[in-house]
């Protein structure tokens, strides 16, 4: 993910980092210092969750009151029977950004979906469309035929990958058969991202672990108690594929077998307070590793001590 700021270039901030780690009222903050300097602070959301328009409690989307007034774009933007791919949340990302500058403002990019990032940032390999065939074969195969497979078709691709990561496996296998090339080939030639084209001021929030965790589990407990019930009811009754993402939410699926009478309230809580801190940890990992060395890390506790975003004041002045 590209870090290079030619001064010619427009400004774009991002405030990134795992759930719960106060990325939105960074966010905000941000853009209201920027209003009181002239320039619109526009937030755009930069969350898988965040972007269904039927997630708005167990996605923790901002409500007018945390908005404070800032513009907000991207949040509750897809209706959950259309899966939003990182491709078409860039695109959507692509064209906010171009508008938020065309207005002399600065877009502030806001989320914990590390995909979504680099997608617009160092853009996508283009990989032509897997056989429907081959898809359907790939997929019936169990982990085990899986690692088999690809490490006689693809041992480069099978050497990156852990023997649990299903997912990726099946995605390396079918492009391997589907286009006979290993994935490695298409993503050298990731084309369509924007990281050259603006000055880009990140920041990382990495909060202290047990904080962080303590916070995932009390917004959950809040979510039940104002209105995932009726949010998880109301989607249930839309009948929708249950493999959509809006379906495999955070929260969705054990909010759903309280619903069915399948578990207690206690043992929904529980599960679901269990699946936050657990996708918590993945984000914090992908976060504390996968960015550029230089991208600025903050534990969200010096944040009013230090200026992080000094550059785009700096930049702009």
């Amino acid at each position: 993910m590209s870090t290079r700021k030619p001064p010619e270039n427009k400004p774009v901030a991002l405030i990134a980092g795992p759930t719960a780690s106060g990325k939105s009222d960074l966010a905000v903050r941000l853009a209201e210092r920027l209003a009181r300097e002239g320039r619109p602070g526009v937030v755009i959301n930069a969350d898988s969750q965040q972007v269904y328009r039927d997630l708005r409690v167990l996605s923790a989307r901002p409500g007018e009151e945390e908005m404070r007034g800032v513009e907000h774009r991207l949040f509750g933007s897809w209706d959950g029977a259309e899966a939003c791919s990182a491709a078409d949340w860039a695109d959507a990302a692509k064209r906010a950004i171009a508008d938020v500058h065309a207005r002399g403002g600065v877009p502030i990019l806001c989320g914990g979906t590390g995909l979504y990032m680099r997608t617009l940032l160092d853009g996508i390999s283009p990989i032509p469309a897997i056989d429907p065939e081959i898809r359907r074969a790939v997929r019936a195969l169990s982990a085990e035929e899986l690692r088999e497979c690809l490490l006689e078709e693809d041992p480069e691709g099978a050497g990156r990958l852990g023997p649990r990561d299903i997912q990726r496996m099946a995605r390396a296998l079918e492009v391997v058969r589907s286009t006979g090339r290993p994935m490695v080939d298409w993503q050298d030639r990731q084309e369509g991202g924007i990281g050259t084209e603006i000055a880009l001021h990140p920041l990382v929030l990495l909060p202290e672990r047990e904080w962080l965790y303590a916070r995932c589990d009390l917004r959950f407990e809040i979510m039940l108690d104002e209105g995932a019930l009726e949010e998880v009811e109301t989607l249930l009754a839309r009948v929708l594929d249950p493999a959509l993402p809006v379906m495999r939410a955070i929260g969705v699926p054990e909010v759903a077998a309280l619903l069915r009478g399948e578990i207690s309230r206690a043992e929904a809580l529980a599960a679901g307070q269990t699946a936050t801190r657990q996708y918590a940890k993945r984000q914090y990992t992908w976060f504390r590793n996968q960015p550029p060395a230089d991208w600025p890390r903050a534990d969200n506790k010096s944040i009013g001590q230090r200026d992080y975003f000094v550059s785009l004041f700096r930049h702009n002045a």
